[in-house]
């Protein structure tokens, strides 16, 4: 914002004597060297003045401009003061005693002052100016805007005044009205560098970030030492994700200002976004060090220590940020994600619900706090949220992550726009880097895989035979991690499997994609779309010429930028193609698998494992976030009509332990009947404890996908219902591909008399898994080497389509579609 306006014109002289005439030469002599900025001159002429007039009102009143111009405003304040004594009807003094108020952030007194200037004049422009300054500064904007239209009623051409009307009306988000006032602004005073950095940020508000950049650029010609027009570039270079140059622009910033605690806090941010995180918790840190009550500052380095995984530190930095604003949505919502991650699912709750209160369309959080319910069974109103997240999606609101969406709903086409509204706001196509150019064939097929779960992870459980598999004759395949070094037994294993093995994790979403074309990866494959940790900037500026979502990720990611969805024809018939915005690569089957895998060849008894020595035991260790009310409801119908059965579920927490067992009972069900797995440290064990379940039963809308193959390879049937959506037809599948369609139902009610009828006729349950025994190691399923192949064809289509010019078009590897598709 503009400088106040103060009033150096030159006095009326005193009265006619010899004296008073010396007087007034002296006077005049430092009130024009004080128009130069020659400060120091001006002050001591002025203090010879007062030796001989010490009464002499327009020097104290000046003496006291000189000490807020010097940053003393204490004195400008007791000089100023002892000249409104002398002669308290002067408007310009008590404009001169507000501006030194404002600076001391006594802005109730300050307005009061110019409330006596413009007592004294209403027609005071200056006043009426300074005063817009201080209710803009209290955040009185309509007042703000209204004082300024009055300067400007005064005097049409002052320049300032439409600068910082436009100020107000960017703050009130009428940011056309702003632009047009800058506009004048500058038609009057083209070389307003002020205005033009104050235009800038109104065209960034207004997403034209290269036209803020351009009005940036035309103050810093004009001012090329112009640190907030500086500052002010860097965050519209780092909108435009041109983070090196964010960067280089808040260095300028503060090689001219050093203690500017806010450039420092930004560059931070530029910093955090580049995966330069240790660099990026030193900046915050200087900003602290600076202004330790800065909250933002606070907040943004609990970010970095949250990306850190250090989460006990980011909670506290979240914790002293809140104490200074405690209505801090963004600072609530961060800590309760924060709290999630550690497990505190009550806590995070109360923080989400806070930031609701506080911004009740904050973005994705409705969902997010949906989500978090589930994790711990709260199902308090969750048939009417559920239905509340459909229309708000259907208005296309940001209501929830698109991850979460799957647990909540099976509408294909909600999915897609959940997954499209997410993309659109957090990763639209980047045009950081230039379009890849046609590239020649290359001897081998450069496959590249990009996941933050090389590790001890579901994903890589999975995945780790492929890996080990692929045909080195023609494909090169190369790991980009950008999780965790865990340095566990699995990247171990998985670090040989690559031809190349690359830790990204401090490199920034363009370095990477940088990096893959440097390396000549024709297909790039996402292991992780739209999940916690996943890195989808990486896509949004094209890493390779072909790039693929699978696995990780179970549904479309809604995003132009993915060419290909790794799926088969039990998980994408035909007629739900159109619920998915990339091209269907169909295999035999969808899911790889790890034959390899130990099983403890341990004998678990039953009541080791907390359950009843006799009576039929029912499965499920899907996460329970992924138990709605209504797949609940099936269970314990199931369990009513199954006497003597209980339910196996996984403890994820306490809290949704202690809330299963209060439903059931709500239902008619004897909690004791709910027994719950801890986990098990060894996968090995957890694998041999299957055998002690009959029956494995499946949730809706998400399925069992890892877990229900866990089960097969343990040798305990699943027991499936499929809905229609990506996630929900995983374990039929799985299902198909081990030869046991007889255990895919397509109702809840089939679903049910299926299971009673298990635990019923154990004959039939014999059949079944003698059945899939039989099968484990002679169908599809978990043969990983013909997996392997398949999912090499379509990779080889893929290729073939890219080097003959055409687009991306469905792909059915070694099988035909089946009648119908």
């Amino acid at each position: 914002m503009k400088p106040p306006f103060r009033n150096l014109a030159r006095p009326k002289p005193a009265a006619n004597s010899a004296a008073s005439a010396a007087v007034q030469a002296k006077f005049n002599e430092a009130l024009a060297l004080h128009q130069k900025h020659q400060l120091a001159q001006a002050q001591a002429l002025y203090q010879q003045v007062l030796k001989l007039q010490p009464r002499h009102f327009d020097a104290l009143h000046l003496m006291g401009v000189i000490a807020i111009q010097t940053n003393n405003p204490l004195r400008a304040i007791e000089l100023i003061g002892r000249a409104i004594e002398l002669n308290p009807d002067n408007a310009a003094f008590y404009i001169d005693r507000g501006n030194a108020l404002k600076a001391l952030k006594r802005p109730d007194e300050a307005l009061e002052s110019y409330e006596r200037a413009l007592a004294i004049r209403p027609d005071y422009a200056g006043a009426l100016y300074n005063r817009g300054n201080v209710l803009q500064d209290l955040g009185r904007l309509a007042e703000a805007l209204e004082s300024y239209d009055r300067a400007l009623a005064i005097k049409p051409d002052f320049a300032e005044a439409l600068s910082n009307r436009g100020n107000a009306l960017k703050d009130l988000k009428r940011l056309d009205d702003a632009l047009e006032s800058y506009e004048r602004a500058l038609a009057i005073k083209p070389d307003y560098a002020e205005a033009l950095s104050n235009r800038g940020v109104a065209l960034r508000d207004l997403k034209r970030f290269d036209e803020a950049l351009e009005s940036y650029g035309r103050a810093l010609t004009i001012r090329p030492d112009y640190a907030e027009a500086l500052s002010n570039r860097g965050v519209a270079l780092q909108d435009l994700n041109r983070l090196d140059e964010a960067l280089a622009s808040y260095d300028r910033a503060l090689a001219i200002e050093p203690g500017d605690a806010e450039v420092l806090s930004n560059r931070g941010v530029a910093l955090q976004d580049l995966k330069r995180l240790d660099e990026a918790l030193e900046s915050y840190e200087r900003a602290l060090a600076i202004k330790p009550d800065y909250a933002e500052a606070l907040y943004n380095r609990g970010n970095a220590l949250k990306d850190l995984k250090r989460l006990d530190e980011a909670l506290a930095s979240y914790e002293r940020a809140l104490k200074i604003r405690p209505d801090d949505a963004d600072a609530l919502y961060n800590r309760g994600v924060t709290l999630t991650e550690l497990k505190r699912l009550d806590e995070a709750l109360a923080s989400y619900a806070r930031a609701l209160q506080i911004k009740p369309d904050y973005g994705f959080l409705y969902g997010t706090r949906l989500y978090t319910k589930l994790k711990i069974g709260d199902w308090s109103d969750a048939e009417n949220q559920f239905a509340h997240l459909a229309e708000k999606i259907e208005r296309n609101e940001k209501a929830a992550p698109p991850f979460a969406v799957m647990a909540m709903t099976d509408s294909l086409p909600l999915q897609k726009k959940a997954a499209e509204i997410w993309v659109r706001e957090n990763y639209p196509g980047s045009p950081a880097l230039p379009a890849i150019p046609k590239r020649a064939r290359h001897p081998r097929i450069r496959i590249g895989y990009f996941s933050a779960d090389f590790r001890d992870h579901p994903v890589a459980i999975l995945t780790a035979g492929l890996f080990e598999s692929h045909d080195r004759t023609k494909f090169e395949v190369t790991a980009f991690s950008f999780g965790p070094d865990s340095n566990d037994e699995m990247r171990k294993r998985l670090i040989p499997a690559f031809d190349r093995f690359i830790d990204v994790r401090n490199q920034s979403d363009k370095e990477v994609a940088q990096l893959a074309r440097n390396l000549g990866i024709d297909v790039a494959i996402d292991m992780g779309g739209l999940t916690q940790d996943c890195r989808t900037g990486i896509f949004a500026m094209r890493a390779a010429p072909v790039q693929i979502n699978f696995l990780g990720y179970p549904g479309t990611m809604g995003a132009e930028f993915m060419d290909y969805l790794i799926a088969d024809t039990t998980i994408v018939p035909k007629a739900y193609q159109c619920g998915y915005s990339e091209k269907l690569a169909y295999l035999p089957s969808y899911q790889p698998n790890d034959a390899t895998r130990l099983i403890s060849e341990k004998r678990f008894a039953r009541a080791e494992l907390g359950l009843p020595d006799r009576g039929f035991v029912f499965c499920c260790f899907n996460n329970n976030c992924k138990i709605t009310p209504a797949t609940f409801d099936g269970w314990m119908r199931i369990l009513r009509q199954a006497e003597g059965s209980v339910l196996w579920l996984r403890e994820d927490n306490p809290t949704a332990a202690r809330n299963l067992r209060k439903e059931a009972e709500a239902r008619g069900v004897n909690a004791a009947r709910l027994i719950f797995a801890k986990r098990m440290p060894l996968l090995a064990e957890h694998l041999a404890r299957h055998r002690a379940a009959d029956l494995f039963i499946d949730t809706l809308p998400y399925n069992a996908h890892t877990t229900a193959s866990d089960a097969l390879w343990a040798g305990l049937p699943v027991l499936t219902c499929m809905g229609e959506a990506f996630a929900s037809r995983v374990a039929a599948s799985l299902l198909n591909a081990i030869d046991l369609p007889e255990l895919i139902t397509t109702t809840q009610a089939e679903y049910e008399a299926l299971a009673v009828e298990f635990a019923a006729n154990p004959q039939r349950l014999r059949q079944i898994r003698q059945k899939l025994e039989g099968n484990r190691l002679t169908t599809p399923l978990f043969d990983t080497r013909l997996f392997t192949r398949h999912l090499e064809d379509a990779y080889a289509q893929m290729y073939e389509r890219y080097q003959a010019d055409l687009p991306p078009e469905h792909i059915y590897v070694a099988l035909p579609p089946t009648p119908g598709m």
